[in-house]
């Protein structure tokens, strides 16, 4: 007669085959492992860790060359004209004479500097002047249009 099997052996039946699962599986990841490039030898792995540190080095100057350059490029894009108004007009109060071929042009910057150039124009003859303007102010008397004109000028600088 049979012997039935005991409770002891079919575990211990199960705990072989775990066993030998668990063995079966380790070897498969220990020759996927093998098999990564990088790993195969310490030197590869070496190198590509100082090729990196390489770029990372390269990366962090190109950073700081670009930032110093963007600073260097706003601090002149704020000395370019920003804002430009021209405003055409009659300096003569009967309207007979000259018609609206007077103007006066503002041309300014970030900071509120630049010029006005304006021009009066008659029959006879035409002026042109020019005023500089330093933080919005200008040391010269300016006419109405002229004030006007570096207010227009201000106003599109700001919008």
């Amino acid at each position: 007669m049979q012997t039935p099997i005991s409770t002891e052996e079919i575990i211990i039946y199960a705990l072989v085959a775990v066993v030998t699962i668990l063995i079966i599986w380790i070897l498969r990841l220990e020759s996927k492992i093998k098999n990564i490039p990088s790993i195969k030898n310490t030197q590869n792995v070496n190198s590509q860790i100082s090729v990196l540190q390489k770029n990372i080095i390269e990366f962090e100057e190109f950073k700081n060359q670009t930032n110093s350059n963007i600073v260097s490029i706003n601090n002149n894009l704020k000395k370019t004209v920003k804002g430009i108004e021209t405003i055409r007009f009659n300096p003569f109060k009967d309207g007979s004479v000259g018609g609206n071929q007077s103007f006066a042009t503002a041309i300014i910057d970030d900071h509120g500097n630049g010029v006005i150039i304006s021009s009066l124009y008659s029959r006879e003859r035409v002026s042109v002047f020019a005023k500089p303007i330093e933080n919005w102010i200008c040391e010269y008397e300016m006419s109405g249009e002229e004030k006007e004109v570096l207010q227009k000028a201000k106003e599109k600088k700001f919008k």
